[in-house]
């Protein structure tokens, strides 16, 4: 069962000794895209992008700053971690990536940390690992996820209010609001390898055909065999989600093979003139 823990006299928490985390829930804010309508299709290629975020964490000790920043910097690179008990993913070890983390301020117990990590990285179960490394327990007070793929929180966030407000004035004919706070699908796809095709392809790679090299007008970013890529038009409008059958490079020096299979079409049909032949 549960119980508070007597380590942490000013903590609220509720204290699970099989995962060694404390379950409140903290106060979690930041950056969260919403995809409509057709842009739903690239969300998994999306979810692979990395995240940002800072992070308030509580000590359930004395820990010299030495030691501190020592940790810390252990935690940078590849890690194994279980996702907390309560994650709606199966509950076994696996890799991610931290890309950093740095130290911002500390007051006694409590420390501010931002750190940069790879999609499905847990930062709740982070700072329960780095509480065990340390020896005293540690747990999350607050998070504010400041980076998730290209969007950032510079950029300026939106509520929910502030969209129904923008839906009634965009019935009244006044775009202005709406253009702010819903993007083109592009920008989700900002990290993602990209493949410029011809328009005489485009209609054809709507309908799912394999993308030929020949239909390839240029590779706007290196990668390998089997990478998830952007197939765009030369205005640079999202047409389709493809899986590489050859690298980038190859794609350049060939001049015939089949470049890529589509696995998910984001254009509708019609959109482009057909002309290809059945």
């Amino acid at each position: 069962m549960d119980k508070e823990d007597p380590r942490s006299g000013a903590c609220r928490s509720r204290w699970d000794p099989r995962s060694n985390l404390c379950w409140e829930d903290p106060i979690v804010t930041g950056v969260l895209p919403v995809a409509l309508e057709d842009a739903t299709k690239i969300v998994q290629a999306f979810l692979h992008s990395g995240k940002e975020y800072i992070c308030l964490m509580v000590l359930h000790g004395e820990v010299p700053d030495e030691d501190l920043g020592q940790v810390l910097e252990e935690f940078t690179g590849e890690i194994h971690q279980k996702p907390p008990l309560r994650a709606s993913v199966k509950h076994e070890s696996r890799k991610r990536t931290i890309y950093y983390v740095d130290l911002l301020e500390r007051d006694a117990n409590r420390v501010l940390f931002k750190v940069g990590c790879q999609a499905g990285t847990y930062i709740r179960k982070l700072c329960s690992d780095i509480g065990e490394v340390l020896g005293t327990g540690a747990h999350m007070q607050e998070l504010r996820r400041t980076r998730s793929g290209p969007f950032t929180d510079e950029a300026g966030l939106h509520t929910l209010h502030e969209l129904v407000d923008a839906q009634a004035r965009f019935l009244d004919g006044d775009e202005t609001m709406i253009r702010k706070l819903v993007r083109p699908v592009e920008e989700a796809l900002e990290y993602i390898p990209k493949i410029c095709i011809r328009d005489s392809a485009v209609d054809a790679i709507c309908h799912g055909a394999a993308l030929a090299v020949p239909g390839i007008v240029s590779v706007e970013d290196p990668f390998s065999r089997d990478s998830t890529a952007a197939i765009m038009t030369l205005k640079g409008e999202a047409v389709a989600l493809a899986k590489s059958l050859m690298s980038s490079e190859s794609m350049i020096q060939q001049e015939k093979g089949i470049a890529a299979k589509v696995m998910r079409v984001i254009m509708p049909r019609g959109t482009y003139p057909r002309m290809w032949r059945d």
